[in-house]
């Protein structure tokens, strides 16, 4: 015997085939006639053609979620996030990962195009261009941005406010006594760099802190990239702490300063962000800015369930959700 049909329950149920369609599509029918379906789909072992539901439904009750690296582990909490509140709503999460070129961002759009996705939710924490974002405004298919959105208001989108990120961390130095705060900057391809060096510069000026050029080092977000720029600021002689701008460079200078004969925070005091797990295991457990990843999840899942849902009175163009600072033991009061 094949595979048992929609006709093959009504039999057996005996009812009609299409109650069996309208009690499959979630529409209420007598007690005694959904007892008796309830058996007939247990007996026969029958399993709905999801395919063909879709195509009736016209919708596919999946997500589809779009990544530079699906491998990256700092994702991880995002998606866990984004699955919390989609999987309440009956949605499943189909992961695609592309090439960090802007290329691959816009193949992607395919998915909504074609209509394979009932709603997108895109992750880049790459400065996106407005060419891309005006195509993403015009989509039927509703969309969620997680990361920048180049200051445009017209996508739902939601990010950490990495400025305030960094002048909680200028404010927190200047509370333990520090007035000579270096900075290591980020990649300018990320839209993080220009926001927390934003947080860095804005704080110093508030608070009436000496600024230098020679304070800010550029680099890679990278441990090596770290390494080699703490020793810049090491051979200038003159700061009392540096805050990185991400935690594997926060870690490279943790290294390069222990390496040179600097001792952690009792001569110099350092920060990261990011809060990656890594970085309360170093010497000195390191203090970082937390970033609330599964939150950023939430947040963006639910946006997009209330686009699905026709629900957009009130939904924000954007969403900058704090960041926590977590206070270790790479810095000391002066």
């Amino acid at each position: 015997m094949g595979n048992p049909t929609i006709k093959d329950v009504a039999k057996f149920a005996n009812t009609s085939k299409s109650t069996v369609s309208r009690f499959l599509n979630g529409y209420t029918v007598k007690k005694e006639t959904e007892l008796a379906l309830k058996s007939a789909i247990k007996t026969l072992n029958y399993h709905p053609n999801v395919n063909a539901r879709r195509l009736i439904k016209n919708h596919t009750q999946s997500i589809g979620i779009v990544v530079d690296d699906i491998a990256n582990n700092f994702y991880a909490d995002i998606f866990r996030g984004i699955e919390k509140i989609t999987n309440l709503y009956g949605y499943q999460c189909t992961y695609y990962s592309r090439t960090s070129n802007y290329q691959g961002e816009y193949g992607f759009l395919d998915l909504a195009h074609e209509r394979q996705v009932d709603g997108l939710i895109l992750i880049s924490f790459l400065k996106s261009p407005d060419d891309l974002l005006k195509k993403i405004e015009e989509l039927v298919t509703p969309v969620v941005l997680i990361g920048d959105t180049n200051k445009q208001m017209n996508n739902f989108s939601v990010d950490v406010d990495n400025e305030l990120g960094i002048r909680d961390v200028v404010h927190y130095l200047h509370r333990i006594g520090h007035k000579k705060i270096a900075y290591i900057t980020g990649p300018e391809e990320f839209s993080a760099t220009y926001w927390r060096r934003e947080g860095y510069e804005g704080a110093m000026k508030d608070l009436g802190l000496e600024q230098s050029p020679s304070w800010v080092i550029s680099s890679d977000w990278s441990e090596s990239g770290g390494h080699k720029a703490m020793k810049e600021l090491l051979n200038l002689g003159e700061v009392t702490a540096v805050i990185a701008s991400n935690d594997e460079m926060a870690i490279g200078a943790l290294l390069c300063a222990n390496e040179l004969g600097y001792r952690v925070p009792s001569d110099i005091s350092i920060v990261g962000f990011d809060d990656i797990p890594v970085s309360k295991w170093v010497y000195p457990p390191l203090t970082s800015v937390k970033q609330p990843l599964l939150e950023i999840g939430e947040k963006a899942a639910i946006g997009l369930i209330d686009k699905l849902s026709g629900q957009t009175e009130n939904l924000p163009g954007r969403v900058l959700i704090k960041p926590n600072l977590v206070v270790r033991q790479s810095c000391r009061s002066l």
